[in-house]
Order: C-alpha cells, then sequence, then structure tokens
C-alpha cells in the first residue's frame, strides 16, 4: 500500500508546476496553472501515454477513440488557444515567454490539423489497436494490483475495437484511407491476435511470470481470470476485427501510395511538412534540398570507395556491401552480442563531447518477435518519467543475414548514446520546465539531434575503418533519401516502386530494410522529413557559433546549450545559440 502511495504522489507531481512562486507575477501563475491543469487532462484522456510516462493513475483504461471524443478534444483545443489569448507575453519571464509560445504552437497544430481528419486512419503497419498488448511491455508487474489493472484493461478491448471501426468506417466515406501496400502487412499482425488457446494470447504474457511474494492461489486465481477475459473478450474482439478489416476495410484502402489522394490532399501533406519539420518550407522546396544533399554525400562515399581499392563500379559496391558474408552475422545471438560490445564501445568516450551525461540509464532488448518483420532496424523507447524503467534501444534480430555490420556504430549513436537515450532522458531530469516540454518534443529537434549525434562517431574515433565510415555516410544519406521519397510519394505521386530504386540507388542499406522504410514513410506522412532538416540546423548552427567564437568555442559548451532547453522547435534553437553566442561574447 504504501508503494502504491508513492507512485501515486510521483505520478501528482508530474502534473504540479515545479517553478511557480509567491514572487511570480499573476499572469505566470496563471499560465502555470493553465499548463498543470492541461497536462492533468492530457495524462487523463492519454492512459496509454500516462502508463508509458509511469503514472500508473490510468492503468485500468484505453484512450477514448470513438469520433465524439475526437471532436471534443478539438474543441477542447480552440477553448484553450481561447484562454491564452488573455496572457500577455510581455509580463512574463524570457523562458516562459518561451514556454507559453511552444504551448501554443501545439494546440494551434492540433487544431490546424483536424481539418484533414488522419484520425481516421488509426493504425499503420508499425502499430495500432492489433498492437495494443505491447502496452504491457512497458509496465511494471510488481504486485497483484498490477494484474487486475490489466485485467480489467484489457475488458476494455471490445468497445476500443469498436471505436476503431466506427473511424475506419467513416474514413472510408470520406475516402480518408492508408495505402493498400501498407495494409496488406496486417493480416498476419492481426492472426497473431486470434489464437485458439489463451495462453498463447500476446494479452497474456504478464502472466507468465510472478514475483515471489505472490502465493500459488493467487497466481492461479488471477491467471484464470485472465484466460477468462482473453478468451471471452479480447480473442472475439479481433475476430471481429479481423473479418472487419480483411473483407472491408483493407479492399477498400487505396491502390497507390501518397497522401496527395485524400480530401485536401495536397495541403494536409503541406501541414505535415511544417509540423514534423517546424519549418515553413514547402515540399517541393523540401525535395530539393534533399536533392542537394544525397549529390554531396555521393561524391563522399566514392571516395571510401577509391579508398578500399574497390574494382567497380559505384552500384557493384553497393551490391558487395549488401552480399559479402563477412559484413552479416551467422544467429540473432551473435547480432546482439555485436551490438553489446558497440555498445561499451561509445559509452567510456562521451566526456570527451559533453559536459553532462542523463543520470537514467539505457538498456539494449530484442524488438519483439511479433513486430521484428514489419518493422525497422531499430527503434527507442523512453524512460519511465519516475526514473524505474530505463531508457530500451531495441534492435532488430529477424533475419541477422541481412543486418550488417557496418551500420551498427552510427545506429547505436543514433538511438541509444549521445543520440535519442542521451537527449530524451537529459531532457526529462531538467528542472524548471512544465512537464509538457520535459515528456513531449519537436520531431525535428528530436531526430535531428540523434542524427547529428551519429557524424559525432568521427570525432570519438569510433568509425575506424573505411567501412563503418561508409555505413555512417549511408545513414546519413539514408536520412536525406528520405527527403526526396517523401515528398516523391506524398506530394509528386511518385510510385512505390519509384521510391525504392531510388533509395536502393544511393545507400547500401538491404532490400528488405528499404522496402520497411519506404512502407513506414507511405503509412506516416511527413515524420521522415524531420530528421535530416533538424541535422541539417543543428550543424548551421554549430559552423554559425564556430565562426562568431572563434578560440573561445566550445564544443562541449555547445552541446550544453542544445540540450539543457528540452526538444525545441528549429527556429526557437536557434533564436538559443544566439543568444548564447551573444553571451559569450
Amino acid at each position: 500500500m504504501k508503494f502504491r502511495i508513492v507512485l501515486l504522489c510521483l505520478s501528482l507531481f508530474l502534473g504540479m508546476s515545479v517553478f511557480s512562486s509567491a514572487a511570480e507575477p499573476e499572469t505566470a501563475k496563471k499560465l502555470h496553472a493553465l499548463f498543470d491543469r492541461e497536462w492533468e487532462w492530457s495524462m487523463k484522456t492519454s492512459p496509454t501515454w500516462a502508463s508509458h510516462l509511469g503514472d500508473y493513475r490510468y492503468n485500468t483504461k484505453w484512450s477514448d477513440e470513438s469520433l465524439d471524443a475526437h471532436r471534443k478534444r478539438h474543441h477542447h483545443y480552440q477553448h484553450v488557444l481561447d484562454e491564452l489569448v488573455e496572457i500577455d507575453p510581455q509580463t512574463l519571464s524570457q523562458t516562459d515567454r518561451i514556454n507559453l509560445r511552444l504551448f501554443r504552437r501545439d494546440y494551434q497544430q492540433n487544431v490546424d490539423g483536424f481539418q484533414f481528419g488522419w484520425y481516421l486512419v488509426p493504425l499503420t503497419s508499425r502499430g495500432g489497436i492489433q498492437d495494443q498488448s505491447s502496452t504491457a511491455d512497458a509496465l511494471p508487474f510488481e504486485k497483484m494490483q498490477d494484474y487486475e489493472d490489466w485485467i480489467a484493461r484489457m475488458e476494455g478491448i471490445p468497445e476500443l475495437v469498436d471505436q476503431t471501426m466506427i473511424l475506419m468506417e467513416e474514413g472510408i466515406a470520406r475516402k480518408i484511407l492508408p495505402a493498400k501496400i501498407v495494409m496488406e502487412r496486417v493480416p498476419d499482425q492481426l492472426a497473431r491476435q486470434v489464437v485458439a488457446d489463451p495462453e498463447k494470447s500476446l494479452f497474456y504474457k504478464p502472466f507468465r511470470e510472478f514475483p515471489a511474494d505472490i502465493s500459488d492461489d493467487e497466481k492461479q486465481r488471477i491467471r484464470d481470470e485472465a484466460k477468462q477475459v482473453i478468451a471471452t473478450q479480447v480473442i472475439p474482439a479481433y475476430r471481429k476485427f479481423q473479418t472487419f478489416f480483411n473483407e472491408k476495410y483493407l479492399p477498400t484502402s487505396f491502390d497507390k501510395p501518397g497522401a496527395w489522394q485524400i480530401p485536401q490532399g495536397q495541403e494536409f501533406y503541406a501541414h505535415r511538412a511544417k509540423m514534423f519539420t517546424t519549418t515553413d518550407l514547402t515540399p517541393r522546396e523540401i525535395h530539393e534540398i534533399g536533392l542537394k544533399e544525397v549529390a554531396r554525400i555521393r561524391a563522399e562515399m566514392e571516395k571510401i570507395v577509391k579508398q578500399v581499392k574497390f574494382a567497380g563500379t559505384f552500384d557493384e559496391f553497393l551490391e558487395h556491401m549488401r552480399s559479402d558474408p563477412k559484413f552479416y552475422c551467422d544467429n540473432q545471438q551473435q547480432l546482439m552480442n555485436e551490438y553489446q560490445a558497440v555498445c561499451k564501445r561509445i559509452d567510456p568516450t562521451l566526456d570527451q563531447l559533453f559536459k553532462r551525461q542523463p543520470k537514467i540509464p539505457y538498456d539494449l532488448q530484442a524488438i519483439p518477435a511479433h513486430l521484428a518483420p514489419d518493422t525497422t532496424t531499430a527503434y527507442y523507447r523512453q524512460p519511465s518519467a519516475d526514473g524505474r524503467r530505463p531508457g530500451t534501444y531495441f534492435v532488430n534480430l529477424y533475419r541477422p543475414e541481412v543486418r550488417p555490420r557496418y551500420e551498427m556504430m552510427a545506429l547505436s549513436l543514433h538511438e541509444a548514446v549521445p543520440g535519442h537515450h542521451f537527449q530524451i532522458a537529459f531532457a526529462m531530469e531538467l528542472e524548471g520546465l512544465p512537464p509538457f516540454r520535459r515528456y513531449g518534443g519537436y520531431t525535428a529537434f528530436v531526430e535531428g539531434w540523434a542524427l547529428y549525434a551519429e557524424s559525432l562517431g568521427d570525432e570519438l574515433g569510433l568509425y575506424d575503418d573505411p567501412y563503418s565510415k561508409f555505413g555512417q555516410l549511408t545513414y546519413e544519406m539514408w536520412r536525406a533519401v528520405r527527403l526526396v521519397v517523401d515528398t516523391g510519394l506524398h506530394s509528386l505521386k511518385w510510385s512505390r516502386q519509384e521510391a525504392i530504386d531510388f533509395f536502393a540507388a544511393n545507400t547500401a542499406k538491404a532490400i528488405h530494410d528499404i522496402e520497411n522504410e519506404i512502407d513506414r514513410y507511405i503509412g506516416w506522412p511527413g515524420q521522415a522529413l524531420a530528421y535530416k532538416m533538424g541535422e541539417l540546423k543543428i550543424k548551421e548552427l554549430r559552423r554559425h557559433a564556430k565562426a562568431e567564437l572563434g578560440e573561445k568555442f566550445d564544443l562541449r559548451e555547445f552541446h550544453d546549450v542544445i540540450l539543457r532547453h528540452g526538444a525545441v522547435p528549429l527556429d526557437v534553437l536557434e533564436q538559443l545559440v544566439n543568444q548564447w553566442i551573444s553571451e559569450q561574447l
């Protein structure tokens, strides 16, 4: 009981102001109170996100995905924006002016995006209703209450399935649909949820192990209850959804890829590009930037080809990198061992480039087997806000024969340290910022930093052979290619094969990975633009700071400036760096 109270107090703390004081002007107090209230509202209306952050008060619930709930959230955002008009930024401190600016930006983007109805596409091949069981992977199961909460959550699956189907029916009616090629991956994922034996259900996973202090009788009771709920509620709900998806939704989905096909498709994609890059660049302008970056990086890659004295064309070298067995592991365990070795190489080098490091650790895990065939090479899951669950660097062990060694270093620098874990855990530990800034983020900053982190391998001496350096260039090229193919698919009406061919012609990534990547971009319009645009801005600011400060430039201090404000839009980042430069001068 005492443990639950501690957790509840911590969870409540996430919604409390950490920076109000009696000396603050009335306007600031009003703003902080609004932040606190809205954070609490976001936890209540997004219970699975709350669970991921370590706020377990809503562990029995899923988000309300009904059409009415989406409309109510839209009206809520509009109402809060009206409240913000009454707050005069000139009466606030600089920090609070930034807080207000970012908060308003977030809510305005939600309001602006509602008209396009993308919430009517509630799943992709990488996640959605078919993967709700993975929520349990982020939860602690340490006492009976945790297991009972998960059973109560499972009891909500039929309602969540019905709500999701209604959203998708509305999407069919309004022609707001995904591409069929992406949705064709989902039936196999659904089939894994429709099992004959409840103990084989992915939802049953938490009940396979219990803490030692739970009695055998209690274990049996809760297992029997779980099996009953899975058999009578969860599996029938998924079977119902499976029939709807396979017989109605999948055949109705678009035969071609691209957001341009939905009503207001070009406007929708321009909105997404602005949202993910935090710039006002048009899709065509981003496409052209991508082409220039592809040409620049290609020249760097060709230098490596000459350095290793490869006797063949560039295309033949790419094929050599994809097919030579020396670049690949024989089995999944060997692949995991080599990822572990790479991480151990990186960790001790970080003091060279950083003044501070996050206190929260990270660990390395395999991507769950039921997701691995349809997802990317790796991804990162942030820690819980209470610090009890570390950050997690997930790597894909499926088909090790297509996971090259030469990309491991760049990938680990990106997903773990000094990339995602370093930046996200560091932001979560910042004091004096409202929760929406500590635990939220902007993709252009978050992914831009992680891509920038890959380039730091040069300064840390980690690319110690030409092939690992080629791997880093391949990863940078990968993000440059994204600018071209994402805009190509969603705005310029490229086919999926055109996107695959452009990707394959410019990177050494395996065709299996390329196809997964292209399908990811098809299903997630605009998100892939953020990486390269963010990295380009950080590198531009570093060059500018070095030119302005000369011998006064300290790279460790520059990195501290980039990270110590949490994730911010790129225009705000530029403002903060320029302010630091002025202070140094």
